[in-house]
């Protein structure tokens, strides 16, 4: 099995299972309905995908390969053990991830395209997916000069790419775990109800939890927040300047969003 069947084939167990388990035990219900929302979101993954593989064809794996077979970067250069090499590339690569998307936040130009993700008025695992193709090339190219000076390993690309989109669908289903198993798994984990708090319309709430996977990014960098102003339950979703109807859960809606003229409203 190739590394992109193998990657495509965890993508869409984990992508199956979120979807059972929004079915069983849903957390919240949506103002649009899936088929309004799911076609927006969808349509934009299939475009930005295109998109991304059109400008980056090699991608961040062959990157990789790249930097490997011409001995660039810090771990092809120093002589540490494989596993050490990989380890420590996942471990700096989820850095740069958190750091990445807090300058999404916080730099107003890189916030245009960012608040795509965030108009979305409800959160599943498609919003997991819901990213401008301008954000998905940038995001691209910044993993990609991080593997050239680093030098990372491509396996480690390999497992970080199905972490990052694993994760991406699992903190943004919509299920609510039991207090018993939610409580102790985010002392570690980004779990679904504080990536929720991350979506919130507050400002100060959606500039929080900024982790993708692990919760102690927040914890160092003083970005976690455990509760919102609002329950779980009552947590307003989105963004206040893209209320929930059909229009703005288009395609051109979503496509047009980072190049209107006000785009300073969170």
């Amino acid at each position: 099995m190739s590394d992109t069947s193998l990657r495509l084939s965890i993508f869409f167990a984990i992508f199956i299972t979120m979807l059972v388990l929004e079915s069983c035990f849903p957390a919240r219900k949506s103002k649009l309905t899936k088929g309004v929302r799911w076609l927006g979101n969808f349509s934009l993954l299939i475009l930005s995908s295109v998109v991304a593989r059109l400008l980056v064809p090699i991608g961040v794996i062959g990157i990789a390969l790249y930097s490997s077979a011409q001995g660039i970067g810090l771990f092809n250069v120093i002589n540490l053990p494989n596993w050490l090499s990989i380890a420590l590339s996942l471990l700096l690569l989820d850095l740069m991830i958190y750091w990445q998307h807090r300058l999404f936040h916080l730099v107003p130009i890189l916030w245009r395209v960012h608040k795509v993700h965030h108009a979305d008025s409800h959160t599943d695992a498609s919003t997991g997916l819901r990213f401008h193709p301008i954000e998905i090339v940038l995001s691209i190219l910044l993993k990609g000069a991080a593997v050239i000076v680093l030098g990372v390993p491509a396996l480690a690309v390999i497992i970080f790419e199905v972490a990052l989109n694993g994760f991406s669908l699992f903190n943004h289903a919509n299920i609510r775990l039991p207090p018993w198993l939610e409580r102790p798994l985010r002392t570690i984990l980004i779990t679904q109800e504080l990536h929720r708090i991350h979506h919130s319309q507050v400002v100060e709430e959606t500039n929080s939890n900024y982790g993708f996977s692990v919760s102690w990014w927040d914890r160092i960098f003083a970005s976690y927040k455990s509760q919102a102003q609002k329950s779980d339950e009552d947590l307003a979703i989105g963004l206040k300047s893209f209320p929930a109807n059909k229009k703005n859960a288009s395609l051109f809606t979503l496509l047009k969003m980072p190049f209107n003229k006000v785009n300073k409203s969170k």
